[in-house]
């Protein structure tokens, strides 16, 4: 069932049921209201009789039917009928030999006082007078013609209203279902021309303010980003075959030419010294391409560990000075409040981050020197790497977490352009954030946000 029909059907639903509803109540409330007004008419007559026979002594029982006869003119089928105690019959207004009140119904009478009771087509009226010092039994009975023929005729009503009622619903109901749900229709259809090819079309927003407007920008807002993250991955692909594809030629013409022509033994180690170079690009290259897509794995699969802050620092940097005796690198700690910060988190990835960031610093200085600050602030803790490097343009600032991306001046140093790329992400799957901040052949400050609990789960 489409959603049009759905709401069509749910909507007629609702306005059926509220539409008998009112109907049922109108109908009783009707209903209620006939009986209470015929009973009342039974009632005037029944108390009438008995005066009639306890109080005016002229009158006798001829006298009595004409009175009957007269004043109940517009009652059909009316009877009245009074008892004495020992159920004997004392007054009818109508002669008949068959007209007997139940034995029941006078026991009853005599219980209660006053019944109000139908008995087959018949709406009773009993009473039981004693103000005449002759205790009486009333039973006034008569058929309500024109109340019930009324009632019909409400029922009637009341039956097409609700046929005709419910009928316009639906109709209506689909209607305007139809026209409410219009907009929603044409962004399906053209949802349907968008593909990995036309990213860059957009929907309709319409008018900007409405909920399918909403879902609208919304769904634009969803497609930026999926063209953004094509175009991210269409440049990753490129730059990653690029920079795998200048090694492997290097390595390739290495093996050509070796092959080629005799080399002496000299001009072959310094093939092989070339190959072995060209091959620990290559290498460097696929880690840090494995680092990264292992940074863009899905991040609940990551362990989730604490990790001490000054210890990954010093065991960072042991580990860098390790393979570069010539690199500096200074540590400073101040306003920690606590004695060992902690963090929790994956340890190899907040170690391969700052081992990033390190090695940066170290590399575009010229004296290949870096400082490492950690500061707590609250429950956020600081940690910041800086040089007096060569720096980075304020117009190439923006670019430089994006992967393969380098700047201008730092052509001259090995690298891939991947490090800072990897930095970002593992600073975001931890809840922080990378800043930098640099001046153009004066040094740069890369920070790094990191908050002490509540982090993202890992």
């Amino acid at each position: 069932m489409t959603i049009r029909n759905r709401i069509a059907f749910q909507f007629s639903l609702i306005v059926a049921g509220i539409l008998i509803a009112f109907s049922l109540i109108i109908y009783a409330r009707s209903g209620n209201y006939r009986r209470t007004v015929f009973y009342d008419r039974l009632e005037q007559r029944a108390r009438t009789t008995v005066r009639f026979m306890t109080q005016v002594k002229e009158v006798d029982r001829e006298l009595l039917q004409i009175i009957d006869r007269k004043t109940l003119i517009t009652l059909y089928d009316q009877r009245v009928l009074v008892y004495d105690a020992q159920d004997r019959l004392l007054y009818a207004s109508i002669d008949a030999d068959s007209l007997v009140a139940p034995s029941s119904l006078l026991a009853q009478i005599r219980r209660e006082g006053i019944v109000r009771a139908e008995v087959g087509e018949q709406e009773v009226f009993g009473l039981y007078a004693t103000d005449g010092g002759i205790p009486l039994t009333v039973v006034a009975s008569a058929y309500d013609l024109p109340g019930k023929g009324e009632l019909r005729d409400l029922r009637r009503t009341l039956g097409w209203g609700l046929f005709t009622g419910i009928g316009l619903t639906i109709g209506l109901g689909i209607l305007f279902a139809g026209q409410s749900l219009r907009p929603i229709s044409r962004i399906n259809q053209q949802v349907t021309t968008i593909n990995a090819r036309n990213l860059q079309q957009r929907l309709d927003e319409g008018n900007r303010q409405d909920e399918v407007a909403q879902l609208a920008m919304n769904f634009n807002q969803v497609l930026g980003r999926l063209q953004h993250a094509f175009e991210q991955q269409r440049s990753f692909i490129s730059h990653a075959s690029h920079e795998l594809r200048t090694p492997l030629a290097a390595l390739k013409s290495e093996l050509q030419l070796s092959l080629q022509t005799p080399l002496s033994p000299q001009q072959y180690q310094h093939i092989l010294r070339n190959l072995t170079a060209d091959s620990n690009r290559l290498i460097s290259l696929t880690n840090s391409l494995l680092m990264l897509a292992r940074t863009l794995d899905t991040p609940v699969a990551q362990p989730r560990t604490f990790v001490l802050l000054d210890d990954l620092i010093f065991s960072t940097r042991d580990q860098l000075l390790n393979a570069h005796p010539d690199y500096q690198v200074d540590v400073r700690f101040s306003g920690l409040s606590d004695e060992h910060p902690q963090v929790r988190g994956d340890e190899v990835l907040l170690q391969q981050m700052l081992l990033n960031l390190i090695d940066n610093a170290c590399k575009y200085s010229h004296d290949h020197r870096a400082e490492i600050s950690l500061l707590q602030q609250g429950d956020l803790c600081r940690i910041s790497v800086t040089d007096q490097g060569i720096g980075i343009a304020p117009d190439q600032l923006p670019y430089i977490f994006e992967p393969f991306y380098r700047a201008e001046n730092a052509f001259a140093h090995n690298g891939f352009g991947l490090g800072l790329s990897i930095c970002q992400r593992i600073v975001e799957l931890h809840g922080g954030q990378l800043t930098v901040s640099s001046q153009l052949g004066e040094g740069s400050m890369f920070s790094v946000m990191i908050p002490l609990d509540n982090l993202k789960r890992l």
